[in-house]
């Protein structure tokens, strides 16, 4: 018997959807449904509710025409409930361990038409809170039959679950049928931007409207005066709703007690507060000006020039990555933009003859920062920038997550290393694109770097070389790298460990190439984190650290042996085989976090064949399982879920979008 519908409207939640969905199947048995109704998404919600549904037959999604709002989403889930109880989820809530078994313990005991229900909130930044008393859907279960034979309904527009909770809770206590669990079982996650909570304006002025609603449904019940007094109150009072010049107009439409005179003097006391921590903020502000060079100051009113961008790349390593695919691009389609590379002073020697660069932190690299119009980056730029009004920021990023990222670090502070979220935010929220290869990183971007930028769908410009390459091309590389043609070049690239220094492979190279023969050569290529050496010689084992180029062995190899690097969601790109060697899975996904299960040989989730032990490894090869039909279907699974906008065009698509308005 179905015990519980949970209906969930979606609209521009993609970060968060997930999370939300999981936490409903993941924690609930078969007398649970999931409804989520698609109220017109115009992101990756709709394909991340589609997947639910696709492998779970608890979970199934109703699309609406159009973007209606979450009023009339809700009373179209509801509709096409099945269950005993209804519960309204929004799509950045979280069903909480244990609460569906808590649920049903209560439910045991008695069947009330409206069951209350303990909830909680968390912010951005991940501190959790208790959550206000004021009305709210989500901390409520709601018997559907006395829902249908009330003929309650969600109103259109803001505040569209006043009249619906309120009316619910006055008729179950009027009929002895209200109860409470006093247990947290929702927790609502508070998203920094794009939400009506977070807007102030005067479309809160609905919230009068919704209890003139209720006043007139009710008879003018005098129970509902003193919540609707408690709850404009609080909404008068929230900055991120009525904004100071608003409040005296509002305090007069809703008609409260008392003059706005005795309220502004309890909100000064607040203020002056606020007005303390604001003046904090503005002083670590000067003197993060102060630090700025004179010169740097005085550029900042210099006229920006309209072809001028700067590229950077690793933290200034020199020309890489997505930046480096685009500035050459960017050469041939757009030739009036000159691009600038920043680069640090200890790998200036990596710069081609030719290249315009500027050295981190001289007089030309504040002058540059300050004038130029386009800033193209994968990861930031040093020195604290003053990103002025006009300048457009890409950020292009370094690869697919499966680690975690930006604030989802949060969980793992042993291994942050002093890292400041605030600053990750404050950078975030220089961004004006940020670009993704896959709907996945779309996804993950979303919630950890959460700000205003815009999502390009473009794919990953620097893959662009695995669809355009020539077989010349491929063995001249080889032939630069001495690797004969019959070789089979096995490209072993581990990423770092945060809880290690210095690069250790936890896997006897030698040993590998000698087993596997001569016919077989292993490229190793340490992360960029442990310098341009892995320090590594021996018989078939070539160093190739120090390649100014791993799209290049990409190419050159045959096969790729990586743990957790995001090189293996660029090499899919290739169709070529990958091996996932994790010797130490449990430990690196317990220290680290990790998005989803590499090991687990879910299509999708694993890439290939899996080794966790020198001797698997070597046996993976012995046996032919490294390119087998299994590890093949798997490879194709990864590529689908991680490769669909890489097509050999990514870097043209951005450059016509950055540079030439889309033409």
């Amino acid at each position: 018997m179905l015990r519980l519908s949970v209906v969930v409207p979606v609209h521009r939640v993609q970060g968060y959807l997930r999370e939300t969905l999981e936490s409903v199947l993941d924690r609930s048995d078969a007398g649970t449904e999931l409804i989520v109704v698609d109220d017109g998404s115009t992101d990756g919600s709709a394909e991340i509710a589609a997947e639910f549904a696709e492998r779970e037959h608890r979970a199934r999604v109703l699309s609406l025409p159009g973007h209606h709002g979450a009023g009339p989403a809700r009373n179209a889930g509801a509709a096409e409930a099945r269950g005993t109880y209804l519960l309204f989820l929004d799509g950045d809530d979280l069903l909480r361990p244990g609460a569906p078994e808590a649920i049903a313990d209560r439910l045991a005991r008695s069947e009330p038409d409206v069951l209350l229900l303990g909830h909680d909130r968390i912010d951005w930044w991940g501190e959790t809170a208790p959550a206000d008393d004021l009305p709210s859907v989500r901390n409520r279960l709601f018997r559907r039959e006395f829902w249908t034979a009330h003929g309650l309904h969600f109103t259109d527009g803001p505040y569209e679950d006043v009249l619906p909770v309120q009316r619910a809770e006055l008729l179950a206590a009027d009929a002895g049928t209200l109860a409470e669990l006093d247990r947290v079982c929702v927790r609502h996650r508070i998203r920094r931007t794009g939400t009506f909570a977070t807007t102030p304006g005067r479309h809160h002025f609905a919230v009068i409207d919704a209890y003139e609603r209720l006043r007139t449904e009710t008879g003018h019940d005098p129970r509902v005066e003193e919540v609707r007094t408690r709850h404009l109150r609080a909404v008068l009072a929230d900055p991120g709703r009525i904004a100071p010049p608003d409040r005296p107009a509002f305090h007069r439409a809703a008609g409260l007690p008392g003059s706005y005179t005795a309220h502004r003097a309890q909100q000064a006391v607040r203020d002056r507060r606020a007005r303390t921590t604001a003046t904090l903020r503005r002083r670590k502000k000067t003197l993060r000006a102060r630090v700025m060079r004179a010169a740097y100051r005085a550029d900042l009113h210099r006229p920006l020039d309209p072809h001028l961008a700067v590229y950077g790349a690793y933290w200034n390593r020199g020309v890489a990555c997505n930046p480096a695919a685009i500035h050459a691009r960017a050469r041939e389609l757009a030739p009036h933009i000159q691009g600038v590379w920043v680069v640090s002073s200890r790998h200036r020697d990596r710069m081609e003859p030719g290249t315009p660069y500027v050295i981190e932190g001289s007089r030309a690299y504040w002058r540059a920062m300050a004038t130029a119009t386009y800033l193209i980056n994968n990861s930031s730029f040093p020195g604290g920038f003053t990103k002025r009004p006009g300048q457009v920021y890409l950020q292009t990023h370094h690869g697919t997550p499966l680690k975690t990222m930006g604030l989802d670090q949060r969980a793992y502070p042993a291994l942050t290393n002093g890292i400041s979220f605030e600053k990750i935010v404050a950078h975030a929220d220089q961004w004006d694109f940020s670009l993704s290869a896959n709907p996945h990183t779309t996804e993950i971007w979303d919630r950890v770097y959460p700000s205003s930028y815009e999502h390009l769908n473009l794919g990953y410009p620097r893959n662009d070389i695995f669809f355009t390459a020539t077989a010349a091309q491929r063995a001249e590389i080889r032939d630069r790298l001495s690797l004969s043609p019959g070789q089979t070049a096995l490209l072993y690239a581990p990423t770092h460990r945060d809880y290690r220094k210095g690069f250790v492979p936890r896997l006897d190279l030698e040993r590998l190439a000698r087993e596997l023969g001569p016919d077989h050569v292993v490229l190793v290529r340490a992360h960029y984190f442990y310098g341009r050496s892995a320090q590594l010689h021996g018989a078939r084992v070539i160093d190739v650290t120090g390649h100014p180029s791993v799209e290049e062995l990409c190419l050159a190899s045959d096969v790729l042996i990586t743990d957790y690097s995001s090189l293996m969601f660029d090499y899919a790109c290739l169709d070529r085989p990958i091996i996932s060697y994790a010797p130490d899975w449990p430990a690196y996904r317990a220290s680290r976090g990790t998005y989803f299960d590499l090991l687990s040989g879910r299509p999708g989730d694993t890439p290939g064949a899996v080794a966790t032990t020198e001797d698997e490894l070597i046996e993976v090869f012995r046996s032919g399982e490294w390119r087998s039909a299994r590890t093949t279907a798997l490879r194709a699974a990864f590529r689908e879920r991680f490769c669909p906008y890489d097509d050999g065009r990514a870097a043209e698509r951005v450059v016509r979008r950055l540079f030439l308005d889309g033409a």
